[in-house]
């Protein structure tokens, strides 16, 4: 059966004086702990961390002997929960803690190898696993799985579910709501997980940064005709251009038209599955040990130098960090402290597609430009959370060309609302935080697929603006569907904001775990009152 929990935690960035906010669509991690009740403070209702709960759950299923797989949401939170579970079977028995890993991407082949055999043979019993374990690993005999946080998608939750209890026995499968609004939403409306089939899947087959490398490959196996292309979809005839332009495809004209590739080179390796921008290399100092990957995207914010990092429960501190040669020199530590990195972001609009009038607010969606620039990093505590320090880092811009849906309203209709000018950026802030946690909910997407950004006056609108974008080339059908299902999208995301029984404003409501200005400024109350007013032009 599928039962549910409820904890929570989010990690948060550091103020960003005078920058544009922006909740960017890479990195973030969960943090954990703190209280096992609920309680009060600053007005904020606060309940025990998520990754606290689950690693608590694990220790009590491997102390019954039931083999475990909790699923988590980051590399870190795999690491996290994992030590947890090992802290306190410790306690039990001092040959328990053996019996735990974690396993997530960035290990070495050899390494996720053999924790799968642990697994499977039952010298593991416990494993805190990220979605790398989710698909393509035959793992049967479990006889419990604990969902850390809402998956994303009902197709994932299900897909996880049904890891135990495959050799025919009873099993058990936890979902622990965590503090976001999405989660939030989940457990007032269950019957959007029980009632709901799985989710359709979203796709632009037009995006030339997925249909470039699969031209490729098809022309790979076999010359491409005019035919052939017109299966590919109506922008097959520029992505061609472009291929021809850069050497990748040549363009034959006999008795037909086709188009051959010319490298030796394998054309998937034009194709990269996770959008990553390449890999990183983690390689010990002294040693030359590669310790693990990260994907090249990533690396800005979680193997930066001076950055710490957990790989198999081991602790690191980034020394150097070299993009052009993919490598991160790390040497062996053990730091008081963890490393959050703070990143800017600014957004243009390079073109409109679609728009809609709103009353007085006006929905768009189109194409978009994202730059971010993580500028430094911030030391905290490792047990109390407390900023020790900032630190700044050089690192260059990325840039993103992809799709957003955004929406507007002039001055006049945000004092309408009742919203003042000063608290305006803060209620447009915790609107954009909230619309990003609650989009999963229309669009098949994970909240780290999304980003978004917030302003008084954008200089391309000339008024207060919520993007919410891509985080892939190109985009990947995410902002688009959020443009044609926005009533219901941002619908649920007032409701869930005001629902939420915080005084100025939560996790589980409008803070974001992946803010780059540090949930600051965030008003609550306004963003109630300004999507009040953008929905009043629906009616």
């Amino acid at each position: 059966g599928v039962t549910a929990g409820s904890g929570g935690a989010a990690g948060a960035g550091g103020p960003t004086p005078g920058a544009v906010d922006a909740s960017s669509p890479a990195g973030g991690t969960a943090g954990s702990g703190g209280p096992r009740s609920w309680g009060v403070d600053g007005g904020t209702a606060r309940r025990r961390g998520v990754l606290a709960e689950t690693a608590d759950l694990l220790t009590d299923l491997v102390v019954a002997d039931a083999r475990t797989v909790a699923f988590v949401r980051s590399r870190r939170a795999a690491e996290t929960v994992a030590s947890l579970a090992r802290s306190a079977l410790s306690e039990v028995d001092a040959s328990l803690p053996d019996r735990v890993a974690s396993y997530r991407a960035g290990y070495l082949a050899y390494e996720r190898r053999s924790l799968e055999a642990a697994l499977d043979d039952g010298s593991l019993v416990g494993l805190a696993a990220t979605t790398a374990l989710e698909l393509g690993v035959d793992v049967s005999g479990l006889d419990a799985v604990l969902i850390a946080g809402w998956p994303g998608t009902r197709a994932s939750l299900w897909q996880q579910a049904g890891r135990a209890g495959r050799a025919g026995q009873e099993s058990l499968a936890v979902l622990v709501a965590s503090d976001n609004p999405l989660d939030s939403y989940l457990v007032q409306h269950p019957e959007a997980i029980f009632e709901q089939p799985v989710e359709e899947t979203v796709l632009d087959p037009d995006n030339p940064y997925v249909l470039a490398p699969h031209l490729c490959a098809a022309a790979a196996e076999r010359p491409l005709t005019v035919e052939d292309a017109a299966i590919f979809g109506p922008s097959t005839e520029d992505v061609l251009a472009t291929l021809e332009h850069r050497r990748l495809l040549r363009r034959r004209v006999k008795a037909e038209t086709t188009w051959h590739w010319t490298k030796r080179e394998r054309p998937t390796d034009l194709a990269d599955l996770r959008g990553s921008g390449g890999l990183v290399s983690l390689v010990e100092v002294g040693t030359g040990r590669v310790l693990g990957t990260v994907d090249g995207v990533r690396a800005h914010s979680t193997a930066h130098e001076g950055a710490v990092y957990v790989h198999q429960g081991d602790t690191y501190l980034i020394e150097s960090l070299d993009l052009d040669d993919g490598v991160a020199m790390a040497r062996a530590g053990a730091p008081d402290y963890t490393t959050t990195a703070r990143e800017v972001s600014t957004l243009r609009v390079l073109e409109e597609s679609a728009s809609e009038k709103w009353g007085p607010a006006r929905l768009t969606f189109g194409t978009v430009e994202v730059v971010s620039q993580v500028v430094g990093y911030l030391k905290r505590a490792l047990r109390s959370g407390e900023v020790l320090g900032e630190v700044p880092l050089d690192l260059p811009e990325r840039r993103l060309r992809t799709r957003s849906v955004w929406w507007t309203l002039p001055d006049d209709a945000v004092a309408a609302a009742g919203v003042s000018m000063a608290d305006a950026p803060g209620a447009a802030h915790a609107a954009e935080h909230a619309s990003i946690g609650i989009m999963p909910l229309v669009a098949s997407c994970d909240r780290w697929d999304i980003g978004g950004l917030s302003t008084l006056l954008h200089p391309d609108t000339g008024m207060l603006t919520v993007f919410v974008h891509d985080g892939h080339p190109g985009g990947a059908g995410f902002a688009e569907r959020g443009f044609h299902a926005a009533r219901s999208w941002l619908t649920a995301t007032r409701d869930t904001i005001a629902a939420c029984p915080c005084r100025d404003g939560c996790p589980s409501c409008v803070q974001s775990p992946k803010c780059g200005n540090g949930n600051e400024p965030l008003d609550k109350a306004g963003a109630v009152r300004l999507l009040d007013m953008l929905l009043s032009g629906t009616d």
